[in-house]
């Protein structure tokens, strides 16, 4: 609350202290004024504010030396007055100005400044500012006139000199605020706004002060970065202000071409007007282009963010204001605004962001066609120095680069044919795109990578992407590749599409070192026509044209498909690479009846490199990525294009190398997706007419049409049990052709084949080889419940009988002649060949007799002298029995027949053919049973065994190492197969003591872990067949107890394990004994699994 309302009050306590301040000019008698200042009100001070103001005026123009002290005290209480007050005179305005700037000014002797301190400096400056907000109304614009430009030239040279020489951050800061409120360009609501012809005026006198202010703020902006990011800040913010209304377009639109007379006596001030004529406004606009190089290149890497955003209002107020006249410096301050697209500060992200968003939508490039010739010539200029960057440039420099080369596409937008239209700027951007996405091809793991086994569903396969992860010879930052994809989409989007396509066509046809690089491209192209994942700032002029769009996809397709960019060698497999190249030389349709291309002969060419390989790998998987994204832009429409592209991916699906399967797979879950399909077995089904029909005219042309199979194996895999039916002539074309090219085409075939009987056993739920195990062990634990439960049969009790009496001649040393027990042993299973096909007897599903005739094949072809073949075949055969047994009758006559050539895979093949033979005796152990019993003794078990006992000592010594080699998988396979054998087959004393023996060496200590616990198997199913035969062989071995006869009339049991020191066996033998123990002392009842090893 003011104690003195009124002037009259207020004059009152005033004028003592007034008078006796002009007569004495000290500290204490100003400090009593603003004593007695605080407690006046602002109306009454207003009525005084010349009379207050005097003293003070008067102790600063008193002549001589005087006290800093004294000068500051005087700014401050006049910065209290102003304040307070308005200042309503031009005259008291233009004095006070001129009185507070002389307070800074240097002595009329030197020429630097004066040594003040830098609170005094602070004062008068505080005190300036405070005066320009205390002008009342227009009175402001009364020192904004030409009489007055050498006063506002001495104040802007003092702020400037103080903002640029000053160490004090406080004064740099307050200088240029102050400055900005000079060149009225202030922040604050207090001054009013200034209307068209009042800023035109103020323009021509700040026309003078240009070339200074804009220079030292330039040196300012670029200083040492010690002076913290605060004088940087106000300095750009100045920069842009004083700029952008002296090269204002429309004020300078409005400057006549001569410059106005002016009175006599005005004529020394005339010297100092600047006209803005064209001339001075182009050779202004050039030193301007320098200075804001420097601006933007120190700005734009500053550390700290408020600097970085501030360039963008920088650029953002000069290209709204100074569009026509700055045009030049555009290069730099787009540069500057694209390259901060992607900073690590959200903010000046989302700014930079919205001004694009803001020139795109003022169509300010696109009105402008100097400018976007401006931007034409930075694209093409950045587009020459590209490879250069991406080969010299750390991933941060990359990203940088690249999201300015975005940059100017996006705000080029619409006026992008510009540049695509000139075949200078076409062709350098093309190249340089072409050469930065050159991929890194040397990795021999992409050609070592090989389909082993049927790929996963194909609906889980859909959720890893489209796209395979690439790597390339330049960068390896993902964000770099997701910059060049935009980069690519936005071409496509707002660019010609035939223009570009066919460009990059070329490029695709010109040389083997593009091809992969503009097949991505193209892929980009067409997604970004299509608005599909672009990023842009405005919407493309003319609407997308679909019939054009599927143009282009249909004259892309056809070159993808092409026989000679479609079939490349990608392995060193014969029989694969002969097929490539037989079907690159061959002048046949690659496609069932739906594409005919040209056929380029190539000519003959040295071997394949794995680079070679691996880069024909890449190539077919762009291509077939290309597929899904041209059917993800179609949607429903690519259905009309399902005729040509589905049968060749589903070809490539079921190609050999891991990383074109995958690629394939996931076409296909896109085609899918996008036609509508809602799974893949639905997509194949519904066109499997037209792919049956492709894949029977192929077989029969195997020769130039050797990928056929593949087809078929796919839409096996990927299908259920409907498409049987539709595939059945197919089936037996396979079988047909694979009688006619066995000798050169057997693999191929067998490996359909192989997919065929997997395909069946999946479809129609015949039992797992595990589900038959568990079967049967669980037979086996009935019929030890006691025989007496089940009732017999006349047979089973005759076949019983027999077995007794046979048993019993042997063990009294009367063998039976070999040739009349085998025939004794064939003829009654020989029987049922001739009565399959009786009346009453059921028909034979398809399926089954899909499997039998496969068989037939197999029986033929288990002789062949390829391995790879006689492996094939094996697996198919084991598929083949499993699928037959439910049907006995069949699958009997079928294992005569089988018979001698596995036994001969048994016996004397390589060491991978044994053991998948071995599998198929176990399958076929399974299914068959009694049928191989003797069979098996007599033809396979003594060659195991002693195969067994040979390898025994050699897997003793060895080392870690030997787990890896096939002998000991070979051991492996036998010893954990053995005794289930054993036990299926039901084998005599005899050979069940071979099998003893034979194992017994595998229960070392010595021997390596698993054989140990495979031979442990083999004994635990011995333990279920004799277990009282197995309890005295272990116990010869190794006896742990002492057995005391139960009466002493009777002898004591002498066993050879008794009393025998540790040894090698003693631990297995041992755990044997206690298995053997528990088992029995369960009781009868015991199921065999409960004693089956774990």
């Amino acid at each position: 609350m003011a104690v003195f309302d009124t002037p009259q009050a207020a004059f009152g306590a005033l004028r003592p202290v007034c008078v006796q301040l002009t007569r004495a000019q000290t500290v204490e008698n100003v400090r009593l004024l603003q004593a007695l200042l605080a407690g006046v009100s602002g109306a009454a001070l207003q009525e005084l504010q010349e009379y207050v103001l005097f003293p003070l005026r008067f102790a600063l123009r008193v002549p001589g030396p005087k006290q800093e002290r004294l000068v500051q005290s005087l700014v401050q209480c006049i910065s209290s007055v102003l304040a307070a007050t308005c200042v309503k005179k031009q005259e008291l305005l233009q004095e006070l100005f001129s009185e507070l700037c002389t307070c800074l000014a240097p002595p009329p002797s030197s020429g630097k400044a004066a040594p003040l301190s830098e609170e005094l400096k602070l004062a008068v400056i505080q005190a300036l500012h405070t005066l320009m907000h205390s002008a009342y109304g227009d009175i402001i614009l009364s020192l904004y006139q030409p009489s007055t430009l050498p006063l506002l030239g001495f104040a802007v040279s003092l702020l400037l000199t103080l903002a640029e020489q000053e160490k004090a951050k406080q004064i740099k800061i307050s200088a240029l605020e102050c400055l900005q409120v000079l060149v009225l360009q202030c922040d604050c609501q207090e001054h009013r706004h200034l209307d068209e012809d009042e800023a035109q005026r103020c323009g021509d006198l700040f026309a003078s002060f240009l070339p200074g202010i804009s220079i030292t703020l330039s040196r300012v902006i670029t200083g040492d970065i010690k002076q913290g990011h605060k004088p940087t800040v106000s300095a750009i913010r100045l920069f842009y202000l004083i700029v952008g209304l002296v090269m204002a377009d429309a004020q300078l639109a409005r400057i006549p071409k001569s410059k106005e007379k002016l009175l006599v006596e005005q004529s020394r001030i005339s010297e100092l007007m600047i006209h803005r004529g064209p001339d001075w406004s182009k050779s202004t606009a050039e030193k301007l282009s320098f200075l804001l190089h420097k601006v933007v290149e120190s700005s734009s890497v500053h550390p700290h963010w408020k600097v970085r955003l501030e360039l963008v209002e920088l650029v953002h107020h000069l290209l709204r204001n100074c569009s026509q006249s700055l045009v030049d410096s555009f290069s730099h301050l787009l540069k500057g605004l694209v390259g901060l697209v992607n900073d690590e500060n959200s903010e000046v992200q989302s700014r930079c962001n919205e001004v694009l968003q803001g020139i795109a939508e003022q169509r300010i490039v696109a009105q402008n066609r100097a400018l976007a010739d401006v931007l034409s010539e930075n694209l093409h200029s950045l587009a020459t120095a590209l490879p250069r960057l991406m080969n010299c440039q750390d991933d941060t420099g990359k990203v940088s680069t690249l999201s300015l080369l975005l940059g100017y596409l996006k705000l080029l937008g619409p006026k992008i044919n510009i540049v695509l239209n000139s075949v200078s700027h076409l062709h350098r951007l093309s190249k340089a795109l072409v050469q930065v996405l050159e991929l890194d091809v040397t990795d021999v793991k992409i050609v070592e990578a090989r389909r082993s086994g049927p790929p996963c569903p194909l609906q889980q396969g859909v959720q890893t992407g489209r796209c395979q992860k690439k790597y390339f010879r330049f960068f390896t930052e993902e964000k770099v590749f997701q910059l060049l994809q935009q980069v690519c989409r936005v071409l496509g989007y707002y660019g010609n599409l035939y223009l570009l396509v066919d460009h990059f066509m070329g490029l695709y046809n010109e040389s083997c070192l593009y091809r992969k690089q503009a097949a991505m491209i193209l892929n980009e192209l067409v997604t970004g026509a299509a608005g599909v994942g672009v990023d842009v700032l405005q919407e493309r002029e003319v609407p997308l044209n679909v019939d054009d769009l599927k143009g282009s996809i249909t004259s892309i397709l056809d070159e993808y498909m092409d026989q000679a960019n479609w079939y490349l060698v990608t392995s060193n497999d014969t029989e694969e690479s002969s097929s490539e190249l037989s079907v690159q030389h061959s002048g046949l349709s690659v496609l069932a009846g739906a594409v005919s291309s040209s056929v380029l002969l190539p000519s003959l060419e040295p071997p394949v490199t794995t680079r070679t390989m691996n880069s024909n790998i890449w190539q077919i998987c762009i291509q077939l990525e290309g597929v899904g994204c041209f059917a993800a832009v179609l949607g429903k429409e690519f259905r009309l294009l399902l005729l040509s592209a589905l049968y060749p991916v589903l070809e490539k699906a079921g190609d050999r190398t891991l990383l074109i399967s995958e690629t394939a797979l996931g076409t296909l879950a896109d085609i899918c997706e996008a036609c509508g399909y809602d799974s893949v077995q639905r997509l194949i089904n519904e066109n499997s007419d037209y792919l049956v029909n492709g894949i029977s005219l192929n077989l029969r042309q195997l020769a130039h049409q050797p990928r056929a199979s593949q087809v078929l194996d796919t839409m096996l895999k990927h299908s259920d049990a409907s498409l049987l039916p539709l595939v059945e002539d197919v089936i037996q074309d396979v079988l047909s052709a694979l009688d006619q090219s066995y000798n050169s085409q057997a693999f191929t075939f067998l490996r359909v084949l192989h997919s065929v009987m997997t395909a069946l056993v999946q479809w129609f739920g015949v039992p797992s080889t595990e589900e038959h195990t568990q079967t049967g062990k669980g037979q086996s634990a009935a019929r030890s419940q006691g025989q007496q439960e089940v009732t017999m049969t006349r047979q089973e009790m005759e076949r019983f009988f027999l077995d007794y009496v046979s048993q019993k001649q042997i063990s009294e040393g009367d063998l039976p002649d070999l040739e009349e027990e085998e025939e004794a042993d064939e003829i009654p299973h020989a029987m049922p060949e001739p009565s399959c096909d009786m009346e009453g007897e059921a028909p034979m599903p398809s399926h089954a007799q899909v499997a039998r005739d496969v068989m037939e094949r197999c029986i033929h072809l288990l002789s062949d002298g390829n391995l790879r073949v006689r492996l094939k075949v094996l697996d198919v055969l084991e598929l083949c029995v499993t699928m037959l047994h439910p049907h006995g009758n069949h699958l009997l006559p079928m294992a005569h027949r089988v018979w001698p050539a596995l036994v001969t895979r048994l016996i004397s093949d390589d060491p991978l053919a044994v053991l998948r033979a071995f599998k198929v005796l176990c399958t076929l152990a399974e299914t068959c049973g009694d049928f191989l019993r003797r069979r098996f003794s007599k033809d396979v078990l003594p060659k195991l065994t002693s195969s067994l006992l040979s390898q025994a000592p050699a897997s003793a010594r060895a080392g870690p190492v030997y787990s890896h080699t096939l002998a000991f998988k070979l051991q492996l396979a036998v010893l954990q197969g053995l005794g289930s054998l054993c036990e299926r087959l039901d084998m005599g004393e005899s050979d069940l003591n071979k099998v003893a023996d034979a194992c017994l060496i595998y229960l070392s200590a010595k021997q390596p872990v698993k054989l140990q616990e495979a031979a442990q198997s083999v004994f635990l199913h011995l333990m279920h067949v004799d277990p009282d035969s197995t309890w005295l062989l272990l116990n010869e071995v190794c006896c742990p107890e002492g057995y005391e006869p139960p009466h002493a009339s009777l002898r004591p049991v002498k066993l050879s394990g008794m009393g025998r020191p540790r040894n090698e066996l003693t631990d297995n033998v041992v755990l044997l004994l206690q298995r053997l123990q528990q088992h029995e002392g369960t009781g009868p009842g015991t199921s065999t699994q409960e004693a089956s090893p774990p």
